[in-house]
């Protein structure tokens, strides 16, 4: 009786270490990977999470309190467990602390450390039989450490075993962004806040929010109160290919106001997401010419663009009022986004109009532009623009040069996709790779700063997966798969120097919204390849692994589920 009860000790305990091997896997082995994981060294010490740990924090920082609320809603709704808020409790079991920086060895200075914007988002979080701590710099670096407890979290409290670790990370890239595209259609302010959380989730920290196309402007500007309201509605919609051209003959519209934007503002900055807007011009604005066809250099009348693709109606680049309601609508945007970024476009702008209008070309002899055709233009390939640096690609970066000073006036740097090359470079102005890596690598050669963006590793509109019977109709010239997302190296040092790569500023993956009208599909669209390309924004190169990384994917799967976000259940 003795031997079986002993041997009954046994297997209890062997298998309750079983089960916590198994725990050590799913639990910090997460999506981001930290950079540095170590665990002690005899698996045999655990901390419990149960109902009632408490969380120390500082109340007198808003921020941390508001991160303790956070990982108290987190732990929740991962586990059930309610955690109970204890600030300045010394003997909480989780301490959130903000710590300051210390010099490096051997070295003393009164001067205050300066930190890099990757040390800003830098943490630690450790597991010691007294509990968890988690310490970092600055607030952000805090939050980021609690979305990695948040993800180490098992799913039943009862299997909460925590063994003792040490975590150290920080982010490689200084902008993980992601793009919405809200002018082909319009998703409402709910769904942007659920958007921006499952962002949050992967440690991103730009949302590139689109507001303006030519089948819908979204902004709103209370100097123009008709641009919003006319401007935002096209009375069909396109429902087969373009070629076929069948619509529904349904009015479609919606925009944000000012104050939905605010609150949209509001709502990033406390996950630490930062709104870069967008308002794309000279082209892709034929619902700015429905309501002001005077901008236009035929005078219209122009429809809100009831179909997709590059429309060779723009602005008129040699009308004065031109400047005027661009200066208009963004010294209106700076009012409402913070960011110091302020995306213009600038891509895919035909030319068409501009060679044959008599405004355009009056300017262009004013500013004594001249064609220099024999320059190769690099960075992939023209389309919406002409070859080489053609007087009328000028006159563009003419109107770029105009509002990058106006917004630089407001303490804002400007980014445009990497068209913005044709025509030469303004001075401080951030590029936008999407055709290909080609325009970001003429750009860093410069000592422009970048964000990589290249379509056929970053476009999310496109298909995930090879057969596509199995996924919602979409965007179909190419499969990004999250395989090739996160086979995407943005420095190659064979292209770059040390100097050069340190331009690039990160990388961003696009969902353009042509197809994608419902949240439900934009989420399937979103996930899980927001999960390889954070990886790629997060991690250096070192330590990718793809088949790895598929094992990890089902932990963070399972914080799908509680947070009720769609997305594709097949990995290729």
């Amino acid at each position: 009786m003795k031997r079986l009860f002993l041997f009954s000790t046994f297997l209890i305990s062997f298998c309750s270490l079983a089960l916590a091997d198994e725990l050590y896997q799913v639990n910090y082995n997460i999506i981001p990977l930290p950079k540095e994981v170590k665990l002690d060294p005899s698996k045999k010490v655990f901390f419990m999470l149960k109902e009632g740990t408490s969380v120390s924090y500082d109340a007198s920082n808003a921020e941390c309190t508001r991160i303790a609320q956070f990982l108290k809603e987190w732990t929740k709704e991962a586990t059930g467990v309610n955690l109970q808020l204890t600030p300045g409790d010394k003997n909480a079991q989780i301490q959130l602390r903000l710590v300051s920086p210390a010099a490096p060895k051997g070295k003393k200075s009164k001067k205050p450390i300066v930190l890099t914007e990757q040390e800003k988002e830098s943490y630690t979080m450790k597991v010691t039989e007294k509990g968890v701590e988690l310490t970092a710099f600055e607030p952000v670096g805090l939050f980021r450490a609690a979305q990695t407890l948040r993800k180490c979290l098992p799913e039943r409290p009862d299997l909460g075993l925590m063994p003792y670790v040490e975590i150290t990370d920080q982010p490689r890239f200084t902008y993980r962004g992601v793009l919405l595209d809200c002018g082909r259609h319009f998703f409402s302010v709910e769904f942007i806040k659920q958007f921006l959380d499952v962002m949050a989730l992967h440690g991103c920290n730009q949302f590139h929010w689109h507001l303006t196309e030519d089948q819908g402007w979204r902004f709103e500007v209370k100097a123009l109160p008709d641009l919003a309201k006319k401007g935002s509605v096209r009375e069909k919609s396109i429902i087969a290919p373009s070629k076929v051209r069948l619509y529904d003959n349904i009015p479609y519209g919606g925009y944000y106001t000012q104050e939905e934007c605010r609150e949209v503002v509001k709502y990033a900055a406390e996950r630490y997401i930062n709104v870069v807007p967008e308002i794309d011009m000279p082209g892709h604005m034929q619902s700015a010419l429905h309501v002001f066809p005077n901008l236009g250099c035929t005078g219209g009348p122009y429809p809100v663009a009831p179909h997709w693709g590059v429309m060779r109606e723009v602005l008129c680049g040699g009308n004065p009022e031109t400047l005027t309601f661009l200066k208009t609508v963004f010294g209106e945007l700076c009012d409402v986004f913070p960011s110091p970024y302020i995306h213009i476009g600038g891509d895919e702008c035909p030319k068409e109009r501009w060679q044959k209008c008599p405004k355009c070309q009056a300017k262009i002899k004013e500013l004594n532009l001249t064609a220099d055709n024999d320059i190769k233009v690099e960075g992939g390939d023209n389309r919406g623009s002409q070859d080489g640096r053609s007087a009328e690609n000028k006159l563009q970066s003419y109107i770029n040069h105009e509002i990058e000073q106006f917004l630089a006036s407001k303490g804002r740097s400007l980014i445009g996709w990497d068209e913005i090359l044709a025509g030469g470079l303004t001075e401080d102005a951030i590029v936008m790779s999407w055709r290909g890596t080609k325009g970001g690598v003429a750009a860093a050669r410069q000592n422009h700063r970048v964000i990589m963006s290249p379509n056929v590793y970053a476009y999310i509109d496109h298909p995930q997966l090879a057969d596509y019977s199995k996924s919602p109709r979409t965007t179909d010239s190419y499969v990004v798969s999250c395989s090739k997302m996160y086979s995407f190296e943005p420095l190659v040092p064979e292209e770059l120097t040390k100097e050069q790569g340190d331009c690039i500023l990160g990388v961003q993956a696009n969902l353009w919204t042509e197809h994608v009208a419902y949240p439900e599909h934009a989420l399937y669209q979103l996930l899980p390849r927001l999960a390889s390309m954070c990886e790629v924004q997060w991690c250096n190169p070192e330590q990718k692994n793809f088949e790895e990384w598929k094992k990890r994917l089902p932990q963070l799967k399972k914080l799908y589920n509680k947070m009720g976000v769609v997305y594709c259940n097949e990995v290729e």
